[in-house]
């Protein structure tokens, strides 16, 4: 059985997603940090650019319609309050998911620990607010 999702929310949480990132990585907030942590250039970040541009979105749209259904799926189960219940379940899924994966490949890959916590804070970030607008915009579509 596939959980019902409402499109609309995953399509604006996926744009929050590219608002967020935009924000986070700009240079006067966060973008010089990590364009030095991650050993990047004016030159390497525009390589490219593209490319990982369009691979973000994708992902990011699978990430939405994922939370959306896990989200859904806990509704049903749990009941209660919506909102509140999509956000504990992207909080639990960053941290079994994105987190724990992403501690182990960046230890493995030797990066300092401040470009680590920096990309965990996106992370987070961004699927508590996927999570807030997903839950917000309810299950059924429009």
């Amino acid at each position: 059985m596939i959980p019902e999702v409402n499109i609309w929310a995953v399509l604006l949480a996926t744009a929050s997603s590219m608002v967020i990132g935009a924000i986070w990585y700009a240079k006067p907030v966060f973008g010089r940090y990590w364009m030095k942590a991650a050993g990047h250039t004016d030159e390497t970040t525009q390589s490219g650019a593209t490319l990982a541009i369009v691979v973000t979105v994708v992902v990011s749209f699978v990430t939405a319609g994922v939370l959306a259904g896990a989200a859904a799926i806990a509704q049903a189960f749990y009941g209660g309050n919506f909102p509140a219940n999509t956000l504990l379940t992207g909080l639990i899924l960053w941290a079994g998911f994105t987190a724990a994966r992403m501690i182990t490949h960046d230890a493995f890959d030797r990066r300092p620990r401040g470009l680590t916590v920096l990309n965990l804070a996106h992370e987070l970030v961004t699927i508590l607010v996927m999570a807030l607008i997903i839950g917000l915009f309810g299950i059924s579509a429009l």
